[in-house]
């Protein structure tokens, strides 16, 4: 069996990504939040962050990253007066069943999606063999699987979302870039909107600002794009990263891997044209 190369996991990654990410913009999520008595915001943090069980803020926050801590501290533990994290999982795995079935459609019923789902279960299975110093990983592996294939498709790209997640956080410790620096280097790096990602996480302009000045006195940052450090800065991040998430698809083998990637691209590319992820798109 061909091992996977750091190139080939990240290509996995990326291709069946929006098949998890779209849940973070989907109606059907926002409607099962409603119906739960809770906000928006709130479902996420419950709903995400729900894998840990009744916590409190501090575990969101250490593993979320770049989020407000003010923001997460809103909204937990309060929503645990409203629903449990029992309930909040089962309404994100609802909408989740809801938003495919819409943006499918029939296609979440073909061969290519069974295989699919088999394919990413099969990674994310062996990729708890490897789940130290990887937390929200751990908590999303230590779930109870769905039965249908669109869901265990979905649940298992959440599941590897999240160890290649963990591994992007150790990586931004290592160089030392806080979550709020991280994402002024990737909006610098024009590969996202640094409004809708400031908004979404919690912070004032005035945070913002101040740390892009923290990143200028570095040299990672020339006015508001990157500078050569900042460009070799974020290009050894992403590497580590890739670096990091390969055990999670070794047990695929490179051909298997590269399988799962071309059964993903089809169906991530009809939630995109959908306009499924069009809210985290970078503004031009």
């Amino acid at each position: 069996m061909t091992e996977v190369t750091p190139a080939l996991a990240r290509e996995a990654w990326r291709l069946a990504e929006p098949l998890h990410g779209m849940i973070y913009f989907a109606p059907e999520a926002r409607e099962r939040f409603d119906a739960l008595g809770i906000p928006a915001t709130a479902g996420y943090f419950a709903s995400r962050g729900g894998a840990f069980g009744p916590v409190g803020p501090g575990p969101v926050v250490a593993t979320f990253y770049n989020f407000n801590p003010d923001l997460v501290a809103r909204a937990l533990p309060a929503v645990w007066q409203l629903t449990t994290p029992a309930a909040a999982l089962a309404a994100r795995l609802d909408a989740a069943d809801a938003a495919l079935t819409r943006g499918l459609g029939d296609a979440i019923k073909s061969p290519e999606v069974a295989e699919a789902a088999d394919l990413a279960r099969l990674a994310a299975e062996s990729a708890t063999a490897y789940a130290a110093g990887r937390p929200l990983f751990a908590a999303h592996a230590a779930l109870d699987w769905p039965d249908r294939p669109h869901l265990v498709l979905w649940h298992a790209v959440t599941v590897l979302r999240e160890f290649r997640g963990d591994g992007h956080m150790a990586a931004l410790l290592v160089a030392g870039v806080s979550g709020l620096q991280s994402m002024i280097l990737h909006t610098a790096s024009g590969q996202a909107d640094g409004g809708f990602l400031r908004s979404s996480r919690g912070w004032s302009r005035e945070q913002w600002a101040a740390q892009a000045a923290v990143l200028r006195e570095r040299g990672l940052l020339d006015g508001e794009e990157l500078s050569a450090e900042g460009r070799e800065l974020r290009a050894r991040i992403e590497a580590e990263t890739d670096r990091l998430a390969v055990p999670a698809y070794q047990a695929l083998g490179a051909h298997r891997c590269a399988r799962l990637a071309e059964l993903a691209r089809p169906l991530s590319r009809t939630l995109v044209k959908a306009g499924f992820l069009a809210a985290a798109a970078p503004r031009k």
